[in-house]
């Protein structure tokens, strides 16, 4: 993957017209993959990370898993467990618009997290949320099948494949 800033440069004109979005910088980095890419999948959720495990326990394919946790900073939507399975299950990265806890664990994995800060308390479980739904976050609009580009400058979505 060329480093986003490359990738901004080159398609410029899709900055202008909005199919290549950057999302705000509001992101901590999570993990031991620092650049990451792939399809994305989208899931809005609220305090509730049922979903969101079930996702990392299927199979990623290299894609990034995209959760529209409203903002909410009362509870982590992803743990070390959750992060665990998404580097096993191929995954390449996951962004939250929430918090994650067991921060060292997650470091721990061959995956890249970007999440809005730590907290220690865990969500709900009761099967709440929404896959494959168009979210807007961080000042972007992002849909199931963009492709995802992260790196420490930042986070690219675009309608299609930059590569």
């Amino acid at each position: 993957m060329k480093p986003t800033t490359d990738l901004c440069d080159a398609f410029e004109p899709k900055l202008a017209d909005g199919s290549l979005r950057v999302l705000a910088p509001l992101f901590l980095p999570f993990g031991k993959r620092v650049m990451f890419s792939g399809r994305v999948k989208t899931l809005k959720t609220f305090e509730d990370n049922s979903l969101v495990k079930q996702a990392v326990e299927s199979p990623g394919e290299g894609r990034v898993l995209v959760v529209d946790g409203g903002a909410s900073l009362c509870c982590a939507l992803l743990g070390g467990n959750l992060a665990k399975a998404a580097a096993q299950n191929g995954w390449s990265g996951v962004i939250l618009n929430a918090p994650v806890r067991d921060a060292d664990e997650i470091d721990s994995f061959e995956i890249g997290v970007r999440a809005l800060a730590t907290v220690p308390v865990r969500s709900q479980k009761r099967g709440l949320g929404e896959y494959d739904v168009v979210l807007n976050f961080a000042g972007a609009t992002i849909k199931p099948g963009d492709w995802c580009y992260v790196d420490r400058d930042g986070i690219l979505i675009s309608d299609e494949s930059l590569a």
